[in-house]
């Protein structure tokens, strides 16, 4: 794709699969982004990194990258507990910040990062300075048969009455995603959070694939107020079962099994006032265009989009860009859906500790 004249110039943090995977290729396929630069501790996947994608700068240390004025917005792509210190440190280097979601692992480490980013409550702004841009890396947003029931939802349902959400992960996902993907390289020297977070399944399906569920929910059906959610073990899967009551009266449904016999499935149902909606979502990885049906009692007609660019890593990035050089409205997830989508989560995880019902408001501590 041809390059626009004036481009946004990304650093990334981390070098590790999904950077490989998702945010490198997308930063040099972005008609509106430069990978300026990029950052990893470990020397070796660093240097691998800066041969095949030939950015202007490499770092080893997040801090001297951050220093560098002709670096305006860095992409964080490390592990769940380093996106918040991280995070803090970009902001506090005056960049532009999208960072993969979830946001973090507690809630006071979001609420925490709510009060640092400039220009929100209790948190200072200079005068004459940029108000920064921050983003959580929600990408299915920009996958657009989801854009376009969104619209559809927004434009022509009316009062809404359910939502209905399910995220199947497949026993046989890596076999048909490491067809699609570049082989990860690894490091031996790659930093790594204490232990071993993802020995914790329940903790790490939650973090990983419910935050792409809740962040759905809120998108379509708005603020989530509390939830009841119940978990079942069997045979080495798991299924969360999460009752969902919006702030506007409708109610949710979320459905969250992992690994599923069968195919990937990931898809939603919404019945509203004037309309439904079904949604059929892909793996990102085929840059596949969600198979969308919208339903309006307005002209008794089903409405679908067409096929087209699906590569959502590489949306986001350019509507992060345009966001920040153009001061287009920002379509991707800001810091507060951020915060209230690690609410969410955390809520799922003490509903199914105490088997009651959750107010969001009301969640402390993590996943």
């Amino acid at each position: 794709m041809k390059k626009e004249p004036r481009l946004l110039r990304l650093g990334i943090l981390g070098c590790g699969a999904i950077s490989q995977i998702a945010h490198c290729d997308a930063a040099k396929k972005a008609r509106n982004v430069e990978l300026t630069a990029i950052c990893d501790l470990a020397d070796d996947l660093r240097e691998r990194m800066a041969i095949l994608h030939q950015p202007r700068f490499t770092y080893r240390d997040v801090d001297e990258m951050l220093a560098n004025p002709s670096i305006e917005a860095v992409l964080i792509g490390v592990a769940d507990q380093f996106h918040v210190p991280l995070a803090l440190k970009a902001i506090a280097a005056g960049k532009h910040v999208l960072v993969e979601k979830p946001l973090g692992v507690t809630v006071e480490e979001g609420e925490e990062l709510r009060r640092a980013l400039p220009g929100r409550t209790g948190a200072k702004l200079d005068s004459g300075a940029p108000r920064l841009v921050f983003q959580i890396g929600n990408n299915r947003r920009f996958d657009p048969g989801i854009a376009f029931a969104r619209n559809f939802v927004q434009q022509e349902l009316g009062t809404l009455l359910s939502f209905k959400a399910w995220y199947w992960d497949s026993v046989f996902r890596y076999a048909m995603t490491d067809n699609l993907q570049p082989l990860p390289l690894s490091s031996a020297a790659a930093r790594r959070p204490e232990g071993n977070p993802k020995a914790d399944k329940r903790r790490y399906f939650v973090l990983t694939h419910a935050s792409h569920l809740v962040d759905t929910a809120r998108w379509f059906g708005g603020e989530m107020v509390s939830l009841r959610a119940r978990l079942a073990e069997r045979y080495g899967a798991c299924c969360w079962y999460v009752d969902v009551e919006f702030a506007n009266g409708a109610l949710g449904h979320l459905d969250l099994t992992i690994p599923a016999r069968g195919d990937f499935e990931e898809g939603f149902q919404i019945q509203g006032e004037h309309g439904s909606v079904k949604g059929q979502v892909f793996l990102p990885w085929y840059h596949k265009t969600s198979v969308v049906e919208c339903f309006s009692t307005k002209d008794g007609q089903f409405r679908r989009p067409l096929g087209e660019d699906a590569h959502t890593y590489k949306l986001q990035l350019e509507s992060f860009a345009d966001t920040i050089l153009l001061g287009t409205p920002q379509q991707g997830a800001n810091l507060d859906d951020g915060v209230a989508a690690l609410r969410a989560l955390v809520a799922i995880a003490r509903s199914v500790e105490s088997g009651q019902a959750v107010r969001l408001n009301e969640v402390t501590g993590g996943v």
